[in-house]
């Protein structure tokens, strides 16, 4: 199901929302949310659902303490994992999520934002990391998404090897 950019922004405003009751219900706890990096129009594919249902089990795995609250959506706009924990600092919590995303097998297709008590999404930068490589080359991810240097065929190719290569050796 192909999806408008006034869907993904409604999605995005939601999320929004969502981080900001968080933080409201659980004054002093940290909101974690997962979503999955998929290119083009089409956000919820099998494949995209079990990367991230994958990461929410890795995210809760590598946290050493119970999340107060965990919760999916699964959307047409695409998959989203909640977690808000408490106990643990905001940039303790980032190095969990960096390391999530910079180690795992599907980490790349993961984005997992820690959120701040003021709202806004903790920068990776403060783990002292680079910004993300291309799925298909070596050069920063933003920069080849905003040049467009490789065709959504290309970048599902590679995920969907990422998925299969994954879910067949586990």
């Amino acid at each position: 199901m192909d999806i408008s950019l006034d869907a993904l922004l409604a999605a995005r405003d939601t999320r929004r929302e969502t981080q900001l009751q968080l933080l409201e219900r659980y004054p002093g706890g940290v909101p974690v949310v997962l979503t999955v990096n998929i290119p083009g129009s089409e956000k919820r594919t099998p494949q995209s659902v079990a990367i991230g249902h994958e990461g929410m089990r890795s995210l809760l795995e590598a946290l050493p303490v119970a999340p107060c609250e965990t919760f999916v959506r699964d959307l047409p706009t695409g998959f989203e994992g909640y977690a808000v924990i408490e106990g643990l600092s905001p940039d303790r919590i980032k190095e969990l999520t960096v390391s999530i995303e910079s180690s795992h097998p599907l980490g790349r297709l993961m984005d997992i934002d820690v959120i701040s008590s003021d709202g806004s999404p903790i920068s990776r930068s403060i783990t002292g990391d680079k910004p993300r490589k291309c799925l298909i080359c070596e050069d920063d991810a933003r920069t080849c998404m905003r040049l467009r240097r490789h065709s959504i065929a290309e970048l599902t190719d590679v995920i969907n090897r990422l998925h299969d290569d994954f879910f067949h050796t586990v």
